[in-house]
């Protein structure tokens, strides 16, 4: 099964790819869409759009989990991050890819076992998941592993995989 992780986000969207084989889990791709600031929003969601879709086509996944919205601080950052988010949705949704959708508290609990885990510990659970010796720096990158990691999981908890 090929799983595709999404962070979404108007700035940086953080994806992954990983094969789950037998007992394994295997990073096969990973990195960011970044986005200009000084272009139009519209523009922007264009070029997520467009490069989600070219993730999709270059890996073919079987199915995507995305990070849901649950709660923010920022306000100023809330809309953008739902647009992005819908956005991407609506790719998935054209190339009909199957969707689950994940609280970080969620993720954090189905890979460390503690929903309110810190960064650190995430990062170290999900550097042993895949067998990979250096993670990403970006956050929103790693944040998108540990999203697909936790798909797997609860599709191996509810026999599905």
């Amino acid at each position: 099964m090929r799983i595709l992780g999404i962070d979404p986000g108007l700035a940086i969207v953080g994806y992954s790819v990983i094969d789950k084989e037998k007992d394994d889990f295997i990073l096969v791709a990973s990195g960011s869409v970044q986005t200009d600031k000084n272009k139009s929003d519209s523009q922007r969601l264009l070029e997520i759009e467009n490069d989600i879709q070219t993730i999709i086509d270059r890996y073919k996944p079987d199915i995507a989990s995305i990070e849901k919205l649950f709660y923010f601080r920022n306000q100023k950052t809330v809309i953008p991050v739902a647009e992005a988010r819908g956005v991407i949705l609506s790719v998935l949704e054209k190339n009909s890819i199957v969707i689950s959708e994940f609280t970080p508290i969620e993720v954090k609990q189905m890979i460390t076992g503690y929903g309110r885990a810190t960064k650190e510990e995430v990062a170290r659970i999900v550097q042993m998941s895949v067998k990979y010796k250096k993670l990403p720096k970006l956050d929103d990158t790693l944040d998108s592993i540990a999203i697909a990691l936790c798909c797997s999981r609860m599709r191996i908890a509810a026999g599905e995989n």
